[in-house]
């Protein structure tokens, strides 16, 4: 019999395909610290039954399922994953069994963290274990699936099956992200913040739904979380501003009159971060580094007139806080998102991380320059839409997500999308956000109008 080479050598090829997909497995330096151990679990007690279509692999109950978890925390596996196998009689049209708080996922987790409160354990956030017709979503009628009934379910769920003091990391895209954010917020719990949108549009009723609950509020955002360390143990009234550092993106020194004429391969194409394409494009336009100073805002209470943003192409320095009395702490390290995630989830405490070290002998000299508001107006236009306050971020955010969506799809050029979001904050009046309701029917309004502003600009897409 042939024996294979040892793992992860004999790792589907498919894992390989191309040198993004190679650097992000690691697969050089593959340690149980980088896998999650993916489990089904049955209710009822001594019940072990196989997968057919996954050979070696085995649905078990609670109590058939604890010495596995033993022997994950004996590895240094860090994370256990649970998919429910339901039982037929508990399943309807409707999926409610996902939102039992003593349903089958909630009692493994809170065996789960009880007996091993070191073990990470993650849920399958999906409503097609629950429902009776197998959809992963509330249908209509015609067996559609009913979009906002599904989404506002599936974040219940979530809220369901996270148990305090469980962390909820909220690491969707836009502003979908602001329903999940608020209810994990009134539930209490920890929130592992890595969608700054979520803030952006509606930063004032998630500041009072943290109140309300008492739940935690953690940034992931690299410069926040650099921000959150420099300021432990700080009273507010020893800080004298924030500076958030941007990257510069691609284009820090390509000259105005080339950005109309860049590739969404050169957008794309990040000096320092390997970030999804929203993030990357609002990187490219420093839209991203507008966010955040809202986001800042929010989080740390600063006016705006004490929240700078300096160019640091090195991406070395995090982010800095100066004091009162002219003191600067910064947060330095390599450019590794884990460090940031983990530092939230862990409660702000700094777990060992198998990781890169900066080597400050070889960083070479730390760079910093103003931001060019000029060639890149995002900037501006997010910091004056903060200051506007109401549903000015919201519009913003939301026009934003437009014009990306339409760079993307080759129907925009990266020139015109500072464009369409002045002219969509322009022509759309500003208002209060006293509710959910309100930030979704601006963003809704936003985002129709940025589409009639980017069909009108639509020639000379790529």
């Amino acid at each position: 019999m042939h024996n294979p080479a040892p793992y992860p050598y004999s790792r589907p090829r498919r894992l390989r395909r191309d040198p993004f997909t190679r650097d992000l497995v690691r697969e050089h330096r593959l340690t149980p610290a980088d896998l999650i151990y993916p489990v089904f679990v049955l209710d009822g007690a001594g019940r072990r039954e196989a997968v057919v279509s996954m050979p070696g692999v085995e649905r078990l109950s609670l109590d058939l399922l604890l010495p596995v978890a033993e022997d994950c925390v004996a590895l240094g596996i860090p994370v256990m994953a649970l998919f429910p196998v339901i039982d037929q009689a508990l399943k309807t049209p409707d999926g409610q069994e996902a939102l039992n708080p003593d349903g089958l996922v909630p009692r493994v987790v809170r065996e789960l963290k009880k007996r091993f409160p070191q073990l990470g354990v993650m849920t399958d956030v999906a409503l097609d274990p629950y429902t009776s017709h197998g959809q992963d979503g509330l249908l209509d009628e015609h067996n559609y699936i009913l979009n906002d009934p599904t989404v506002e379910i599936l974040v219940k769920q979530a809220v369901t099956q996270a148990q305090a003091p469980a962390c909820v990391v909220n690491g969707l895209v836009g502003a979908a992200g602001l329903a999940p954010t608020l209810a994990a917020a009134e539930r209490g719990l920890r929130i592992a913040l890595a969608n700054k949108e979520a803030l952006v549009v509606g930063g004032q009723l998630v500041a009072a739904a943290v109140a309300r609950g008492g739940a935690e509020l953690l940034p992931v955002d690299s410069e926040h979380a650099a921000i959150a360390q420099c300021l432990s143990g700080r009273e507010p009234s020893e800080v004298a501003r924030l500076v958030l550092t941007a990257s510069g993106g691609p284009f820090r020194t390509t000259p105005a009159a080339d950005l109309g004429q860049v590739t969404l391969e050169q957008v794309l194409a990040h000096p320092t971060w390997r970030m999804g394409p929203k993030i990357t494009v609002d990187s490219a336009t420093l839209m991203n580094k507008g966010l955040e100073v809202i986001e800042a805002h929010h989080l740390f209470g600063l006016p705006y007139g004490k929240i700078d943003v300096v160019v640091h192409p090195g991406s070395i320095v995090h982010s800095l806080v100066e004091f009162v009395d002219g003191a600067l702490l910064a947060q330095l390290g390599t450019p590794d998102m884990r460090v940031p995630l983990q530092y939230a989830i862990a409660g702000e405490i700094h777990w060992p991380l198998d990781g890169g070290r900066l080597d400050l002998l070889r960083a070479g000299p730390l760079v910093f320059e103003a931001p060019d508001t000029g060639r890149f107006p995002c900037l501006r236009l997010a910091r004056q839409a903060g200051q506007a306050g109401g549903t000015a971020p919201v519009v913003l955010n939301a026009a934003n997500e437009v014009a990306v969506a339409a760079l993307l799809a080759g129907r925009l050029r990266f020139a015109d999308i500072p464009g369409v979001i002045a002219d969509t904050l322009a022509r759309l009046p500003h208002g209060p956000v006293p509710d959910l309701a309100a930030a979704l029917d601006a963003d809704a309004r936003a985002r129709t109008e940025a589409a009639v502003l980017v069909d009108a600009r639509g020639a000379g897409g790529h």
